[in-house]
């Protein structure tokens, strides 16, 4: 009798896989209508996040945003887009050139979708009428909208990586608390009935090509590629 391969498993939600719904309770969302100024209330450790998170007071309830660096208790942090300063929320264009931002909105008002990760940011480029150029952490440039918002500032937590991980618990009790999968076994590695590429029989798998109308737990592979075949 066969057994679920682990796309299957993880899918099902057993208790091996299932996610601990506490780490992830923060949402880290700026607010729509955001005015005045806001106070930082307290800075809190999420082990969902790579970065300490900040949870910040304005005239209608809180909301959480990764800190920033040098960021502490008490603060004041203005919305009104008067001056540009660490840890204020403003307008794209209301940024000047070679401004340090995160937490990025992709569109006007979705809350804040790039640079969310500790000791990283953006750089302002280029500030136009029809749009404003970013330089991101992948050293790529990025165009957004206007009157999207960004927090100036560098985000807290750089340095995570340099310290090593100098055994496999660490490491596994980290992704743990992710909920990642660790550690992945190569599909070519397991037996063949754990896997459509197990044992590895001349490292020669069946087609890499998932069909479409596959079940999740067969989705394994290439999952709809642009293209096939040798590059000429």
């Amino acid at each position: 009798m066969g057994k679920r391969i682990i796309q299957q498993a993880r899918g099902k939600g057993s208790s091996t896989y299932r996610v601990n719904k506490t780490v992830f309770k923060y949402k880290l969302q700026i607010p729509k209508n955001l005015k005045g100024e806001g106070k930082v209330l307290k800075l809190l450790n999420s082990g969902a996040h790579t970065c300490p998170l900040a949870k910040i007071k304005y005239s209608e309830g809180t909301f959480y945003i990764p800190a920033f660096k040098n960021m502490y208790e008490g603060q004041n942090i203005n919305f009104d887009e008067k001056e540009v300063k660490e840890g204020n929320i403003l307008r794209l264009k209301n940024i000047p050139v070679k401004t340090k931002v995160y937490s990025i909105e992709s569109r006007p008002g979705d809350g804040g979708k790039y640079i969310k990760s500790g000791g990283i940011y953006a750089t302002v480029t280029r500030n136009d009428e029809k749009g404003v150029t970013l330089l991101m952490p992948s050293k790529k440039e990025k165009k957004f909208h206007i009157d999207a918002r960004a927090v100036v500032g560098v985000i807290a937590g750089a340095g995570r990586l340099e310290k090593p991980v100098l055994k496999a618990g660490k490491m596994f009790h980290i992704k743990k608390t992710k909920s990642k999968l660790w550690p992945r076994t190569s599909a070519l590695k397991v037996n063949a009935i754990d896997h459509p590429f197990g044992s590895g029989r001349g490292k020669n798998p069946k087609s890499k090509i998932a069909k479409r109308n596959a079940p999740p737990g067969a989705k394994v592979g290439l999952i709809r590629p642009r293209r096939t075949g040798k590059r000429k």
